[in-house]
């Protein structure tokens, strides 16, 4: 008797394990993915996983989407640029840039189509609840780089209502931005959690999408996002978050993490990494990005120290997450 069932579809292999979770010696969970390290020409000196695959990015878009408010004409610099490309952690100095930039352009916080949010920094967002205030569009972590989208869009007449529609006029330039930076095309076009178009891209291509932007010419939108990033990482992130430790204490370095444990960085030398966690987990971020700093050649103190993860067993350290590779 011949079966008339469809074949199983082939399953996947398992991509490699990136980290280990390991509390009192045992290893009670591991976080797998895939990552890639660009060499100073470009060329892909380390990978594992499958690092072509297209992956959403996240934040890690936000350099790009922010050369592309650049290209559209609104002159940006210093921190305004950097918060432009930012996951600010919502401290009081980031929304009060926020609210400065609105006001400059005539908008108001009524004018963001972010959801309200809490502040991302777990210290702001203790402090923003005990002072009795409630979720806001502002102080959603990408606040800054809605701010600009609703800049240039009132500076060039573009409509504001639909600034998040994937063919509003700013939305196509990011899409141009995003490919032409990355050198392959988008796979995919979705939505952020922020609510903005969000394109799919290999690690490889991202990787050298933020090489692109420190080896662009000076003066070029990509440079000067770079350049603004760099010199004011606390406005892209915030004084309690590894991508501002890493741009401060290594000179040259473009650095920005992105939702679901996405991670991409740029040396000034054109050397370059992107990685992305399967599972999301952001706790495995640290010590992924340290092991891969390490892959780059890159010696400071500040490699220890982002890559610290330790476990609790009650008050005490008994354990840690750590790289596997």
């Amino acid at each position: 008797m011949t079966s008339s069932a469809a074949p199983s579809p082939a399953i996947a292999p398992a991509r490699p394990v990136l980290a280990e979770v390991v509390r009192s010696g045992f290893v009670e969970g591991l976080h797998r993915g895939s990552l890639v390290v660009l060499a100073a020409d470009g060329s892909v000196e380390y990978a594992l996983g499958d690092p072509a695959a297209p992956v959403f990015p996240r934040s890690s878009n936000k350099p790009m989407q922010a050369a592309a408010i650049l290209r559209a004409g609104l002159d940006l610099g210093g921190e305004r640029l950097a918060l432009a490309a930012a996951s600010h952690s919502g401290e009081g100095f980031h929304l009060d840039l926020v609210r400065k930039m609105l006001a400059e352009h005539g908008l108001t916080p009524d004018d963001l189509q972010t959801p309200p949010d809490l502040p991302l920094d777990a210290v702001e967002a203790e402090s923003y609840l005990a002072s009795g205030q409630v979720r806001e569009r502002l102080t959603m972590n990408c606040s800054g780089k809605h701010t600009a989208m609703l800049a240039v869009c009132v500076q060039n007449g573009w409509d504001t209502a639909s600034y998040l529609d994937p063919a509003h006029p700013l939305q196509q330039l990011v899409h141009q931005v995003v490919e032409e930076a990355a050198g392959e095309p988008v796979a995919s076009v979705g939505t952020d959690g922020c609510g903005a178009p969000l394109m799919a891209i290999g690690l490889v291509g991202l990787a050298r999408a933020f090489r692109s932007f420190v080896l662009a010419e000076p003066g070029t939108a990509e440079r000067r996002v770079a350049d603004a990033m760099r010199a004011h990482p606390e406005y892209v992130a915030g004084t309690r978050r590894p991508d501002t430790w890493l741009m401060r204490e290594v000179p040259g370095t473009l650095s920005k993490m992105g939702a679901e444990a996405v991670q991409a960085v740029a040396l000034a030398d054109g050397r370059a990494l992107a990685f992305k966690i399967d599972d999301g987990a952001t706790r495995a971020l640290g010590p992924v990005l340290a092991r891969s700093l390490e892959l780059l050649g890159i010696d400071s103190p500040v490699v220890s120290r982002i890559g610290r993860a330790p476990l609790l067993g009650g008050s005490a350290e008994v354990g840690e997450i750590r790289a596997a590779f």
